[in-house]
């Protein structure tokens, strides 16, 4: 697996490997990656990387993204649509609903 940068993603930043119970593949190809990611109430994920990627909020709820010591809380609503460019982050549903988002992760 490549990063947008050329350089290749170590296995444990592999969201499919360090957040298996959370995360499960929908798609790949070479130009995208799709995951589903569901989220119980105060679950989390550990330190993980994304390439630019879309994030489609199927169900929303509050969301903690911590990535390079600066934390982000997002409001996640229902039906958004939220571009991210590359990071590794850690990520924790602080909200009392179950979050489930649909990843698409930009390969070219």
């Amino acid at each position: 697996m490549k990063e947008s940068g050329g350089g290749t993603i170590e296995k444990k930043q592999d969201p499919l490997k360090v957040g298996k119970n959370s995360y499960k593949l929908v798609m790949e190809n070479d130009r995208v990656r799709v995951l589903d990611l569901f989220l119980k109430s105060g679950d989390k994920v550990a330190m993980h990387y994304h390439p630019d990627h879309v994030i489609y909020v199927l169900n929303g709820g509050k969301a903690k993204l911590t990535s390079s010591g600066k934390t982000d809380v997002m409001d996640m609503k229902n039906g958004q649509a939220i571009f991210l460019k590359s990071l590794s982050h850690d990520a924790e549903n602080m909200g009392k609903t179950d979050l489930h988002l649909l990843v698409v992760e930009l390969k070219k």
